[in-house]
């Protein structure tokens, strides 16, 4: 006998559950990763989520995106396990990777670094660390999609910080603000 398989609510219930997960209600969460959906129109190829915890918003783009393929980073092993049945319980191992690694240490290795063509986050960390350590992942013209506060703050994201990390402007999207990776010099 073969069990049922699992929707993107009960996986993401399931993490409530675990408390890998907050206590926002599942379809305010997945109604805000579609913000990152809707950020990634036209993106090919594979897409890095860091920092993913329960797999949000790698498991909606996964479900929206069947185009793509995600590789969900984290590096605490614990969540990492049951996001890896999760992944497998929705039929999606076949274009969705699960990684437990440190991204500082992703960024530094031939086999991740500059490898991919979008990397999405929420909640990952400040704008400089974040914008550092996904800009060593991703492929030039490469996009990164994160997460912002409901209110607008474009201080967020200074000039000085997108040169010194190698991004083009911020453009500012519903709850995301997107950054192009430009060439190093």
């Amino acid at each position: 006998m073969t069990a049922s398989r699992k929707t993107l609510e009960d996986v993401l219930l399931a993490a409530q559950r675990l408390g890998t997960l907050g206590d926002r209600p599942i379809p305010e969460v997945i109604e805000h990763a579609r913000y990152f959906v809707q950020a990634l129109e036209g993106v090919t190829g594979c897409v890095a989520d860091i920092g993913t915890g329960a797999g949000v918003p790698g498991l909606v783009i996964a479900v929206d995106r069947p185009d793509l393929d995600m590789v969900l980073v984290d590096r605490r092993e614990n969540r990492m396990d049951e996001l890896s049945r999760g992944v497998a319980s929705m039929g999606l191992s076949d274009r969705v990777r699960v990684l437990i690694e440190d991204v500082e240490t992703m960024g530094s290795s031939l086999k991740h670094a500059a490898q991919f063509d979008a990397v999405v986050c929420r909640g990952f960390g400040p704008p400089d660390l974040t914008a550092r350590l996904a800009r060593a992942l991703l492929k030039n013209g490469g996009r990164l999609v994160v997460s912002e506060p409901p209110l607008f703050d474009p201080s967020r994201w200074p000039e000085d910080l997108l040169q010194r990390t190698h991004f083009g402007a911020p453009e500012y999207l519903q709850g995301v603000v997107v950054l192009t990776a430009t060439p190093e010099k």
